[in-house]
């Protein structure tokens, strides 16, 4: 029998953490961003690249907050005050992984969090439920066909 080249079929990886969520994970606003980047996959455990920490913030701070889409000099100027330096090159490659991921997307400029056309854009909710069903649900209904043609086997 044949071998498969597994690397062929993968069209993209998703990390997704299922984290305890504890009362100490919402007492500051920096552990409950580390806490979402963790259990987005956008960090690793015990990771001390920070720098992706400053955009994803960011990006929740302009989307949900302030309910608006902003540009890299928007971005660069929130996080210079709220975290320290971040050198554009820097920003813009970490807003490359979180479009690559499928977290968030730009146009004309600005950044802002992939929704639904029908959705509320400034909706913490509704991206939750756009971002799960958008990249886990395909995952699911492969993993549902593929199972079903395993039974007639």
């Amino acid at each position: 029998m044949a071998e498969i080249n597994e690397s062929k079929f993968i069209e993209k990886e998703l990390t997704l953490r299922k984290l305890r969520l504890s009362r100490e994970v919402l007492e500051t606003r920096r552990s409950m961003v580390r806490w979402l980047a963790l259990s987005l996959g956008i960090i690793n455990p015990g990771e001390s690249r920070i720098q992706a920490l400053y955009v994803l913030d960011g990006i929740f701070d302009f989307q949900f907050k302030k309910r608006q889409d902003p540009s890299v000099q928007e971005l660069s100027e929130y996080i210079n005050t709220s975290w320290g330096h971040i050198n554009e090159k820097t920003l813009r490659y970490h807003l490359l992984r979180l479009k690559n991921a499928g977290i968030i997307g730009n146009s004309k400029g600005r950044y802002f969090m992939m929704v639904p056309d029908n959705g509320e854009k400034y909706d913490e909710a509704a991206w939750v439920d756009f971002y799960f069903d958008s990249e886990v649900s395909p995952i699911k209904d492969k993993l549902k066909t593929v199972l079903k043609e395993f039974k007639t086997r």
